[in-house]
């Protein structure tokens, strides 16, 4: 089994989402944190490695892969068992819809990155940050109840976890931080439930990382 570095932040969804998928894997993993409320991601030999500056970065079988989704891909293709996507083409279209509900439609909005520029340059008051944060993830996860609920199970789809799953639950741990209410959202809240009980998706949360 492959022996992989992990460059993440421990509250950054998108490397929430990856040290999930790694454990799913039962992938070995060091990880090196980099700070991004410090700026670390700005260092000149992190953007060395990546350019964009961003984390995840995953150094794996001799490749650097960033971007939460295209790694969590690469993992799912190159290391089958557990599979985190259905096999039919329908359902894995379905699937990956909710996934990237999450990774393209909520989380860029809300990002450390675009509050950080809407408190500082734009001059946005703390409380209208948030608001901002609240208003555009209640309007995710509204769209995303819908859209789940007639194929959900125990989880987001079925009853296995899947790529959708490990979007949802750094996207609602992050919701929760910042005081959006999730009542709205039964179907969402129950495969939360359900995965945050799974010892791959426990052992990422981030409150048991380094940082």
């Amino acid at each position: 089994m492959a022996r992989a570095i992990l460059y993440d932040y421990f509250r950054s969804s998108a490397s929430y989402r990856v040290r999930i998928a790694l454990n799913l894997k039962g992938i070995e993993y060091r990880q090196r944190p980099v700070n991004l409320a410090k700026g670390a991601q700005k260092d000149e030999s992190y953007r060395a490695l990546n350019p964009q500056g961003l984390v995840p970065m995953l150094e794996i079988d001799g490749q650097r892969l960033t971007q939460s989704l295209s790694i969590i891909v690469y993992l799912d293709q190159q290391y089958r068992d557990p599979p985190l996507m259905p096999a039919d083409p329908a359902d894995g279209a379905h699937v990956r819809s909710l996934a990237l509900t999450v990774a393209c439609d909520i989380h860029p909005l809300n990002n450390l990155r675009v509050l950080k520029y809407l408190r500082g340059p734009l001059g946005v008051s703390e409380e209208a940050k948030d608001e901002w944060y609240r208003h555009w993830v209640a309007e995710g996860l509204a769209a995303l109840e819908e859209m789940a609920r007639p194929k959900a199970g125990a989880f987001l789809f079925g009853d296995s976890p899947t790529i959708a799953d490990v979007c949802l639950v750094p996207q609602l741990y992050n919701a929760r931080r910042f005081s959006v209410p999730l009542t709205d959202y039964p179907t969402l809240r129950r495969a939360d439930e359900t995965a945050s009980a799974h010892a791959a998706f426990a052992a990422a949360h981030p409150d048991r990382q380094e940082h």
